[in-house]
């Protein structure tokens, strides 16, 4: 596993139902995070891709889309031509668990009501939530309390929402920098997580599947 290099994976939504969308889909490698925007034809604010590839470090790379349906079309575009084909291993947090998860699963729904293609073939992928719970002692279970419980609150001075849902207002308010800012806080922190994981953490312990669907 350790010479699979870690790509972390999140997304942000409008809710929690089958006609929601996604808003923001986000990964974070060493070197950068890449991150898409649906700005659902809202326009996108003055320099905000320049502003947060100058500001953050690592940088990030921002683009926008004007619906749900270009973004996963680009995000589709990114992964098949920059994941599948390295050697790497995508890491969510309740992305998909044995019993559940968010992100994956909302994904499966979005893109099947576009009619477009899975891309994670051939990725393998872990989630750290089931390792976090079994294999640290920590009080809480949420992502960002067991960032700040293992590693500190280092990330908390990028991301400016406390919860999850104030990044659905500031999204229908067309505020899109403090989601796309919450969303990078997000997947840096799984990628640091999954960083200690491998330090006090088994082979035994992680629980990798493949992505790959039967059809």
């Amino acid at each position: 596993m350790t010479q699979l290099n870690t790509v972390a994976f999140d997304i942000e939504t409008t809710g929690f139902h089958t006609t929601d969308q996604v808003t923001v889909i986000g990964f974070d490698a060493d070197i950068s995070s890449r991150v898409f925007l649906n700005v659902d034809d809202g326009g996108t604010p003055k320099s905000l891709e320049e502003r947060l590839d100058k500001n953050m470090n690592p940088a990030v790379v921002l683009s926008t889309h004007e619906s749900e349906a270009a973004l996963l079309e680009a995000m589709t575009d990114f992964v098949e031509s920059s994941l599948t084909t390295q050697e790497i291993k995508l890491v969510a947090y309740n992305g998909e668990t044995w019993n559940g998860g968010f992100d994956l699963p909302f994904v499966r729904t979005r893109l099947n009501a576009h009619n477009l293609e899975w891309p994670f073939l051939g990725l393998p992928y872990i989630d750290l939530m089931d390792v976090f719970e079994s294999r640290f002692n920590t009080t809480e279970t949420s992502l960002t309390a067991v960032y700040e419980e293992l590693i500190g609150e280092d990330l908390g001075k990028l991301d400016p929402f406390d919860d999850s849902g104030e990044a659905v207002d500031a999204w229908e308010s067309g505020n899109f920098e403090p989601v796309v800012r919450h969303n990078v806080a997000d997947i840096r922190r799984t990628r640091a997580l999954m960083d200690v994981a491998e330090r006090y953490c088994s082979k035994s312990d992680f629980s990798m599947k493949s992505l790959d669907p039967v059809a």
